[in-house]
């Protein structure tokens, strides 16, 4: 370790001296008694350094890219080159293999699709969307890039924007900057909690129906289910929403929707190897569109029914009938000829 880091925190000392590896990934070590100084094992990341010592650091492989196995699942690529592939995820695919889902997963496609990513930890996954959310994620095909994509996700260069369907009319777009933790009493859920992780999402309004509203969320902060709280939090949960919904899956006379209508729709980011700046764009999955242009179909039949109402009500004694009558002698032909 070099004399002049007297007083750094350990975690921060191992990311000089490791830079491929993220923060995270080091302070996971540390705990699991990989690191040594002086050849004592440390497991505190908060330990602070003298200076000087000599730091030993025994890397391990990520256990859950090793028990992950390829699978030979389609996969929509939009994008893909030497350090990174971006996915146009469809909704039902889980992303990491978990409980009750151990294949049929994303990292089981993505290790199918290049079997490299073995050697990747989490198979170059670097964020993910819920199983029913559909869209845009950026995979890291080298483990230089996964670092710097995750820490681009940390510093906010990594830009993610959502069309959401929401229940309730929206009259004007705003931000919802509230803390995001597990519910206090319903563990499988996360909630607003004043002792939860600072969260932040931008909305603005796309498109207004009769009782739902087409928004586009900007995501600065990655909480578990960020968008479905802080939306359902103010009083606008998403159509369809099975657990932050509150039971309504359908627009007002529509077909049900068994899915939070949740799209990934644009990925920005900075380009880890060439620092180019990058935007993609995925348009609506099909059940999505059809959706909203149900939505859109009611509005319209509302509007018109709207005006129609008013036109019978100024006319509610009957229309006025006002007859024209030309000059004497003149023929009202007569332009014609």
């Amino acid at each position: 370790m070099p004399a002049d880091d007297g007083g750094v925190r350990l975690d921060l000392g191992l990311a000089k001296l490791w830079p491929q590896h993220s923060r995270s990934r080091l302070q996971g070590w540390v705990r699991d008694g990989r690191v040594r100084i002086d050849g004592d094992v440390v497991r505190e990341p908060k330990h602070k350094l003298w200076g000087g010592e000599l730091v030993e650091l025994d890397e391990a492989p990520d256990e859950r890219a090793l028990s992950a196995r390829p699978e030979a699942i389609a996969l929509d690529v939009v994008y893909e080159d030497a350090a990174i592939i971006v996915i146009d995820k469809p909704a039902g695919l889980v992303v990491h293999p978990g409980s009750g889902n151990w294949s049929g997963t994303l990292q089981n496609a993505l290790l199918h699709h290049d079997p490299a990513l073995e050697r990747v930890p989490r198979a170059g996954i670097v964020h993910r969307l819920d199983k029913d959310t559909s869209g845009l994620m950026v995979v890291a095909r080298t483990l230089p890039a996964q670092t710097d994509l995750v820490r681009q996700l940390q510093a906010r260069t990594v830009k993610r924007y959502y069309y959401a369907l929401a229940r309730g009319v929206i009259e004007r777009g705003g931000t919802v900057d509230a803390p995001i933790g597990r519910h206090p009493t319903q563990r499988t859920k996360m909630a607003v909690v004043g002792s939860g992780k600072p969260a932040r999402t931008h909305y603005r309004v796309v498109e207004r129906f009769v009782d739902c509203t087409l928004v586009e969320c900007a995501l600065e902060t990655g909480r578990t289910h960020q968008i479905r709280v802080h939306l359902a939090s103010i009083g606008h949960p998403l159509v369809g929403d099975p657990v932050y919904g509150g039971g309504a899956s359908r627009v007002p006379a529509g077909p049900a929707f068994h899915r939070q209508a949740l799209h990934a729709r644009r990925l920005g980011l900075v380009h880890p190897v060439t620092g180019k700046s990058m935007l993609w764009k995925s348009e609506l999955p099909e059940d999505l569109d059809e959706l909203v242009a149900t939505a859109r179909m009611l509005a319209f039949e509302a509007r018109a029914a709207a005006e129609d109402e008013d036109w019978d009500e100024e006319f509610a004694d009957g229309p006025e009938i006002i007859y024209a009558y030309g000059d004497d002698g003149e023929d009202d032909d007569d332009d014609l000829d």
